[in-house]
């Protein structure tokens, strides 16, 4: 067979396999994905065929390049799960959320405003705490963050040995809230935004009292270094919970169900990065923002250089054509 009829033949399958994995390459599957490796394995048979009746070097090359992207998607997606994972945190997901970067967005600037602006508004008017918290409260919070305390934060005066526990305890609430802010995005969104708001507006008041007691040499210190991951992730799973109410208010051409299914894959996945930021501020916050014996100064060098990491990693990783997914 000449070269031109060989081309003409598979044409429109060479171009179909190219589209299979660009949408591999950018994290989107479908059905068509489950016919992917037949369609690899017919494409490296083409590519022999072609080196072996001597066809033109162009088409050649055209064919190299289809099979190593095709060799590199077909032996990614029979790695294990602890692979895709990886895959995952090192690509896949700082890619999700600027994909995502309406509702990110909204939900940013809803948490970090209204925590700004209650923070502010109780610095300059400390009887707006009570507002939002109870006495008893704002007496558990002062005394949680009293310069006196051998540790800082929930049951400061637990013995170091007792940190796994509150490690634990850190899990388990942010998960909770983590997961109501999420999950309430099924009220048409409201719920996400009623929690993004309570909980910016409640974390703000605690912020700017302590602050206007003098209670800024414990306070900040102690929030600087896990804060950089746990109110990111209460931004992110307020975003996730934000793009379900958004299919259901607004599911364009699809049917409410199918486009609530289509926003769930996404937002999920979403999730499950959040989780894994809860679970590192946890981490750091049982076991070095409770301590009081490395000094403030150090907690915001740490603090600052945990902010830029976060940073740097949303706004830079997983950029590259072929970075893990």
């Amino acid at each position: 067979m000449k070269q031109n009829a060989f081309e003409r033949r598979h044409q429109a399958e060479w171009q179909d396999f190219a589209r299979q994995l660009d949408a591999l390459e950018h994290g989107r599957t479908g059905a068509d994905s489950r016919h992917f490796p037949a369609a690899y394995r017919r494409l490296c048979r083409q590519l022999a065929l072609a080196e072996e009746r001597g066809y033109g070097s162009r088409l050649v090359e055209r064919l190299q390049q289809l099979a190593l992207r095709g060799h590199r998607q077909f032996y990614r997606h029979r790695n294990p799960l602890a692979a895709r994972c990886l895959g995952f945190l090192l690509g896949g997901f700082p890619r999700l959320v600027r994909e995502e970067w309406r509702p990110v967005l909204a939900a940013s600037l809803l948490f970090y405003g209204s925590l700004l602006a209650m923070g502010l508004l109780v610095y300059l008017f400390p009887e707006l705490v009570y507002s939002l918290l109870a006495p008893e409260q704002v007496a558990q919070m002062e005394a949680m963050y009293d310069p006196d305390a051998s540790r800082l934060g929930r049951f400061g005066e637990r013995s170091s040995a007792a940190d796994w526990m509150m490690f634990g305890y850190y899990v388990m609430n942010n998960f909770g809230i983590a997961f109501q802010t999420f999950a309430s995005g099924l009220l048409f969104g409201l719920g996400s935004l009623f929690f993004l708001l309570i909980n910016g507006l409640s974390i703000g008041a605690v912020a700017g009292h302590l602050s206007g007691i003098g209670y800024t040499n414990t306070f900040w210190p102690f929030v600087i270094g896990h804060g950089a991951f746990e109110l990111t992730a209460i931004t992110f799973a307020g975003a996730a919970g934000l793009k379900l109410g958004w299919a259901l208010c607004a599911p364009g051409r699809l049917r409410r169900g199918e486009a609530l299914r289509q926003a769930a894959a996404r937002s999920v996945r979403l999730v499950a990065g959040v989780l894994l930021l809860l679970l590192i501020a946890a981490f750091i916050e049982a076991y070095w923002s409770s301590m009081t014996f490395t000094g403030a100064p150090l907690k915001y060098v740490v603090g600052v250089l945990l902010w830029l990491l976060v940073a740097a990693y949303f706004l830079l990783a997983g950029r590259t054509l072929h970075a893990p997914e």
